[in-house]
Order: structure tokens, then sequence, then C-alpha cells
């Protein structure tokens, strides 16, 4: 009986130690994320970026700026451009998400007034190497509007005026802006895979061949064309593969087709049954691997291409070792020559 009750005390003691622990942790959070001793504040519930509503029809572009790198969102006459990619055209959905974030952002509750504390708010100065994210604000004439740095942590936002050391939470929403990439909208071509009807591809080393399929087959019906019609297909899988690359097309990033160097090392060109072409080119530089494409349209619908071309052909595309090698096959390993019929050999005792 005595080790039962010890057992139970033991246990008892233990979950005693546990919880005072845990409330000395909150303790101990509390206080570092309030050293102040008061949350509140008189900039609670004003505009973050006091000015903004007025100054937001002036703005030429914006720039931000982290520890390891720094990108402009700039004004254009078509709308919004990243100057960082070659004035690449933005997802406008963001930019809209940003300006409204901007202009209805508002000081929430005082968090904390000790420098070495900004960096838990994520909002240390990306200038000295803080891991915090400077958001400033141009005019056309080149005058600075608006500033802040802005963090985020766990599900909470957080803000501070770059020449003071008051951190706030604040409310309202801002889109993500750690990386440049993420504000490119590189959704260019859009094509279905049952809308592919043909291939045509050419390697590094100059070898070429042309697939077709029937309307309604499935992925691995393509096979060779006039005038390659007597090859064979030795690798399925890997064919519908290639052949329907275009409709995968994913890219990363992307930059002005004239920082390319060298030559291509593959063309492909994707064919749909309603008559829309890709003419792809596959490139291999020090920074990654590179396409180039353009759309070619016949008609009435070659709106179409011209919508792709508007926004493909004075740029390259990055995309992943692995996307980029759909588009430049070895063909040797997609399909070979048939082999020659030969004669049967006469049995041995043939006699003539």
């Amino acid at each position: 009986m005595s080790r039962r009750l010890d057992r139970k005390r033991a246990i008892l003691v233990q979950r005693l130690s546990i919880a005072v622990a845990a409330l000395w942790i909150l303790y101990v959070l509390m206080a570092l994320f309030n050293a102040s001793g008061s949350t509140s504040s008189p900039r609670t519930g004003n505009p973050v970026l006091t000015n903004f509503s007025a100054i937001k029809g002036e703005i030429a572009r914006i720039r931000v700026t982290q520890a390891d790198g720094a990108y402009t969102l700039v004004k254009g006459d078509e709308g919004w451009v990243l100057a960082e990619s070659g004035n690449y055209p933005v997802i406008q959905d963001q930019i809209d998400t940003l300006l409204a974030g901007l202009e209805t952002l508002s000081w929430g509750e005082r968090r904390t007034s000790t420098p070495e504390r900004m960096s838990f708010l994520s909002l240390g100065d990306p200038r000295e190497d803080g891991n915090g994210t400077l958001v400033e604000v141009f005019a056309s004439d080149g005058a600075k509007t608006a500033e802040m740095i802005t963090g985020r942590r766990n599900q909470y936002t957080y803000a501070r005026m770059p020449d003071e050391m008051i951190a706030f939470r604040v409310r309202g929403e801002l889109p993500p802006m750690r990386t440049r990439e993420a504000w490119l909208d590189l959704d260019i071509v859009d094509i279905e895979p049952s809308a592919v009807s043909a291939v045509r591809l050419t390697d590094g080393s100059g070898q070429s061949v042309y697939l077709t399929r029937e309307p309604g087959s499935d992925a691995r019906s393509f096979r060779p064309a006039p005038p390659y019609q007597d090859y064979v297909v030795t690798n399925p899988l890997a064919v519908s593969t290639t052949a329907l690359a275009v409709t995968r097309l994913a890219p990363l990033d992307v930059k002005p087709v004239e920082e390319l160097t060298g030559r291509a090392v593959s063309r492909h060109i994707s064919q749909t049954f309603d008559g829309l072409e890709i003419d792809l080119r596959a490139w291999q530089q020090d920074d990654g691997f590179w396409v180039t494409f353009r759309a070619i349209e016949a008609g009435e619908g070659a709106r179409r291409a011209r919508t792709i071309n508007d926004r493909a052909e004075p740029y390259a595309f990055r995309l992943t070792e692995y996307d980029w090698q759909e588009f430049a096959p070895d063909i040797s390993r997609l399909v070979e020559p048939a082999a020659e019929e030969t004669a049967p050999l006469p049995p041995s005792d043939f006699q003539p």
C-alpha cells in the first residue's frame, strides 16, 4: 500500500513541477515581448503609414529590401513590373493586396522597445543584416513618401518605423514579400494535355523526330510520323512525357533574352489540334536551365499567340533541371530506326 501511495505522490509532484515550469516560461515570454510593462499606446488604431491614402495615386515604385537582397516594383504604363527581372509583369492581385495592405495597416499592441529583441519579431534592420523587411515607397519625382520595417512571427504581423526601436503588432494583411520570384506572373501558356496533337524535336546532336497522335487517344499514343514513319518508339513513357511537356511548363524565374549566351541546345515544337504552335528552345547557362519560346497561330484565333508572345518573346525563363530535361531529351533514347527485314536462311539440307 505504501509503495502505491509513494508512486501517486511522485506522479503528483512531477505534474506540479511541469505546471510550474510552464507558467515560468509563459512569464518569461510575456516579459520578453512586453519589456515596457504596457501594451497600450497612443498609436494603437492609427494607420502605420499615416499619409499613404493621400499619396497612393502618386506612387511610382516600391522598394523591398531584405538582408540577402532587394527588388523594386515599378508602376509602368501597362501595369506594375519588376525592375530586377527586366521589367517583367508582376501578379496584379498581389500588387492590389500590397497597396490595400499598406493603406489599411494599423498599429496594434505595443510589444517591445528593446533593440536586442527586435529580431525575435523579425524586425531587424535588413540594411544591417537584420531579419526584417524594409518597405520604401517613392513618388515619380524620386522622393521617398513612406517607409516601414515589417516582419512576421507565427500568425502575427509586426512593424516599426526604421528610425525607431518600438515594435508593434499590427492589424491588417500584407502579401508574402520574402522572394522576388514570388511576384512574377509566370502563368503564360495554358494548354490541356488532350489538346496536344504533335511534337517536333531536335536534340543537341542534330537528330530530329516528328511525333503525332489521333484526337481522343491517350498520352502514350504518340508515334513517329513522316518522314520518320519507319522509326519505332523504344520508350513510350519518355515519349509521352516530352510530347506533353508544354502542358506542364512552370517557370521559376525570368530574365531578358539578351542575357543568354551561346546557342540553344535543343528545339521543341508543340502543336495543338486547333492550330496553336509553341516553338521552344532550351538553353543551358552558368546560372541554370532556361527556355525561350514563341507562339504561332494562323487565322482569326491568332490573338492567343499574340497574348503569349507579348509576355514571352522578350524574355528567357528558368526551369528546374528536371523540367528542362523534358524539353531537351536525347532522341536516341525515345525512338530508333526499325530493323531492316532480312530473308530467312534456307535449311541446312536445302538443295537448289
